[in-house]
């Protein structure tokens, strides 16, 4: 369908003029003359039929009209831009920014960062850790990382990462040799996220009864909780991916085998016109084959 619009000089020049109530500094804005900013302005009413501008003194006002259309291309003008600044950005050398949950980016991904680099030295990886779902359209974000169920409409989603819960301690918590099956861990304090919804659920699920599921200090999130563990605080019931470089070094041990399957997930999240971007597909299959190669050693057991 065709736009009837007038030509984008008029609506430059009406805009910028709007914005600072000077046709001077509009002109210095789009480095022309002011006498081309008023010509353009002018040629703007006579195709509109109405008065955009109307003087005040030795000044500029606008008109009714003027508002309403002010503040509509001014809007239109801004998602312009944004959506320059992303092209632009976006098909930059190598560049690729990645949001992702502040404790994902700590206890997995950031020590993983190394091996993502030695294979892709020309992708400039920035890490954007946040709480918040990413806003594509305005901020400076290639793909997300993003926790829950999957379901953000408009979106370009791939699952790539399940997780089991299941309690964690320090090898030098005190009372660990006591520790023989869940339902010791009444003699325990219970480490919790702001949520304290986990434990509640695990000991359902383990069969333990009589044990209050709230009791025990809370921390903002669940790197804290594991690393509050860590220092032998207590008991945390941990996500199997935030805590595997801990297991693994020893820094926490698992007491019981039983698990609970994560309620959430792991997945990609882009628009979709990002998924054509040669970085984008590079750290999508670097990641898919990261999480396949650290499972495989567990499935085969």
């Amino acid at each position: 369908m065709s736009r009837r619009l007038p030509p984008l000089n008029s609506l430059r020049a009406f805009e910028a003029a709007a914005r600072h109530l000077s046709f001077t500094r509009a002109a210095e804005e789009l480095n022309v003359t002011q006498a081309a900013i008023s010509h353009q302005v002018k040629s703007l009413e006579s195709r509109l039929a109405m008065k955009l501008f109307r003087r005040r003194g030795r000044g500029l006002v606008l008109s009714h009209a003027g508002q309403i259309y002010a503040l509509e291309l001014g809007q239109a003008f801004d998602v312009m831009d944004r959506a320059t600044l992303q092209l632009t950005r976006h098909d930059r050398a190598g560049g690729l920014t990645v949001s992702m949950l502040p404790s994902f980016a700590a206890k997995w991904f950031v020590p993983k960062l190394g091996a993502f680099r030695a294979r892709h030295p020309d992708i400039d990886m920035r890490v954007a850790p946040s709480i918040t779902l990413t806003d594509f359209g305005r901020e400076d974000v290639d793909v997300a990382i993003r926790y829950g169920n999957g379901h953000w409409p408009e979106m370009a989603v791939e699952h790539f990462l399940t997780e089991d819960v299941f309690p964690v301690c320090s090898p030098q918590l005190p009372g660990l040799e006591e520790l023989r099956q869940p339902q010791d861990i009444g003699r325990q304090t219970l480490l919790h996220d702001d949520l304290r919804e986990d434990w509640r659920m695990w000991l359902l699920a383990a069969g333990v009864e009589g044990v209050d599921p709230e009791r025990g200090p809370s921390f903002a999130d669940s790197a804290m909780v594991v690393q509050a563990a860590v220092e032998g605080l207590g008991l945390a019931l941990a996500r199997s991916a935030l805590a595997a470089a801990d297991l693994a070094a020893g820094r926490l041990v698992r007491p019981f085998d039983v698990s609970l399957p994560a309620e959430f997930a792991y997945y990609i999240v882009c628009p979709p016109a990002h998924l054509e971007r040669p970085a984008i597909k590079a750290f999508r299959d670097w990641l898919v084959e990261t999480v396949r190669t650290e499972q495989e050693p567990a499935a085969s057991h």
